[in-house]
């Protein structure tokens, strides 16, 4: 879950409106079906407005503004003797101001920019002298080989031309996440079958489906008082089973995971990044990881997502995200379950990519909920085609929303091309609850009904119900959301170790008729 930042008087009085607009509810309910609507949608014309008020209030106040990972602004300075200076002319000060503080920063990371390529190159070009220096002068000497000067992916591009891939500095290769002041910058490359929307802060991705394959690179910042294994988001009020947001507080990169920068690549600048963050890789030496979100998701909660796991495991090679089109909405459920099965020709490409040109040769995928079934569907297609010396690594499933004889009959058929398969499911998963309803009463595969999990020969079958037990959660993302599971993930991508109580010892084997499969003891929050 999120952690909020210090009460603010918008919270205050947002609080204040929700204790108020309960006690209506409750003292509405023996009105008129009229009554009711009106009494209970006349608190909303005094907390919107008065929330609306504060909000204007907060952005002259000291630190009540959005925080942004620049610089200090100048204050407007008013002329001696016009006390009659007007409430725009100020207003319009403010906002040259500002303009100007960002004109700065905009120099200022682009003088740095130029000076890291330039480092770069010199590095190269003295590294260069010195093999030159030492090689051996036996026999007659060979002429000096031309030297050929690497593309320099910070150097800022000429003003008629596009933008390189790395115009924005990003974490070097071997280096999990790169240090900024309050906040850490982590790298996530993408590919998505979403529509592109051109906005005026940067691009965006919703529901929409573009039928073809975009790449492109998100740089995350990851506030230093990140605690694992959360997502650090602004506190926001939305009504529910709607996209309908009230109030939101404002991004802060010193207490919220934000989006620094989102780029759409071509083919090759794409490759060139992700080649460069393989090859300079030390904890995970030439591995990569590809994460499948699921049902409900958002384009951004997803690359957040991929990041927090990232950064939690200390992954110091390429992440990358395939995110389909989801509607990102609770009532969305038959819409993104045709967006999943089409969007499979664009994953399985994607795969093909990061499998047969990335330069990663030991690749990893985790899929979650209903990002499961076109990941089965496209690995039993893929898999014999796999290119010598590269293999699968870990093949993770959690919460599988994938009807359970369908998931065997997959399943059976993708286990021969990977190092090893893991499932994880639970009994108090409220989404897996849902989608069986849904599916007239079927187990998913990433269900624990009361005659034990799903459990197959060459699948690591892990219980993880007890690992999170609170109440109101839905348990849907405790892969990423526990602790103990994302170490044990950490622990498959370096060792692969089997069977799981190798690595775990705490797990619980539990031996049925059909098989063994682990359990989770009760882990205290």
């Amino acid at each position: 879950m999120a952690e909020l930042s210090p009460p603010s008087p918008e919270i205050v009085v947002l609080i204040a409106g929700v204790v108020v607009y309960v006690f209506i509810w409750f003292a509405t309910r023996n009105l008129s079906r009229v009554g009711k609507i009106l009494a209970r949608l006349a608190p909303l014309g005094l907390v919107i407005p008065a929330m609306v008020y504060l909000s204007s209030l907060s952005d002259t106040r000291p630190g009540g503004g959005p925080m942004a990972p620049t610089t200090s602004q100048a204050p407007p300075v008013d002329r001696p003797g016009s006390d009659a200076a007007k409430p725009q002319e100020r207003e319009r000060q403010e906002t040259a101001a500002r303009e100007e503080a960002k004109r700065r920063l905009v120099m200022a990371e682009e003088a740095q920019r130029r000076a890291q390529a330039e480092a770069r190159r010199s590095a190269e070009q003295a590294q260069g002298a010195r093999r030159s220096a030492e090689a051996p002068a036996a026999g007659a000497q060979a002429p000096d080989p031309p030297k050929v000067q690497p593309p320099a992916l910070s150097e800022a591009p000429p003003p008629a031309a596009a933008p390189p891939a790395g115009a924005s500095p990003a974490p070097p290769p071997g280096v999990a996440a790169q240090p900024e002041g309050a906040w850490d910058v982590v790298p996530v490359f993408y590919g998505t079958d979403r529509l592109r929307s051109e906005e005026a802060k940067r691009i965006s991705y919703g529901a929409e489906r573009a039928r073809r394959l975009e790449l492109g690179r998100a740089l995350v910042t990851v506030p230093k008082t990140h605690q694992v294994p959360n997502i650090e988001r602004p506190f926001a009020l939305r009504i529910p089973l709607t996209n309908i947001t009230i109030y939101e507080q404002a991004e802060d990169p010193k207490q919220h995971f934000t989006l620094r920068e989102l780029k759409a690549l071509t083919r090759e600048q794409f490759l060139e990044l992700v080649r460069e963050r393989i090859s300079g890789s030390v904890a995970f030496r030439d591995q990569a990881v590809v994460f499948v979100h699921g049902y409900n998701t958002t384009f951004e909660y997803a690359v957040f997502r991929t990041a927090q796991m990232a950064y939690d495991l200390k992954f110091d090679s390429a992440s990358f995200l395939y995110s389909w089109p989801s509607e990102a909405g609770i009532t969305g459920y038959g819409y993104d379950r045709e967006s999943s099965e089409q969007a499979e020709p664009y994953l399985r490409e994607y795969l093909e990519l990061v499998l047969k040109e990335t330069g990663a040769k030991s690749v990893s995928v985790i899929a979650h909920s209903m990002g499961n079934m076109p990941l089965l569907r496209v690995l039993q297609a893929l898999g014999p085609s796999l290119p010598p010396g590269v293999q699968l690594n870990q093949i993770i499933l959690a919460a599988p929303d994938v009807d359970r004889n369908l998931f065997e009959n997959l399943a059976a058929n993708i286990m021969q091309y990977g190092r090893g398969v893991t499932l994880y499911c639970s009994s108090n998963d409220r989404a897996m609850a849902a989608a069986r309803r849904v599916a007239g009463g079927v187990p998913r595969a990433g269900d624990v009904p009361a005659d034990g999990p799903i459990v197959l020969a060459g699948i690591d079958t892990i219980d993880v119900s007890q690992t999170s037990t609170d109440y109101l959660a839905l348990n849907h993302s405790s892969y990423a959301e526990t602790g103990a599971l994302l170490n044990d993930i950490g622990l498959l991508l370096q060792t692969g170790e089997r069977p799981p109580e190798k690595r775990i010892p705490i797990l619980q084997r539990i031996s049925t008729p059909r098989g063994d499969f682990w359990r989770y003891p009760l882990i205290p929050h």
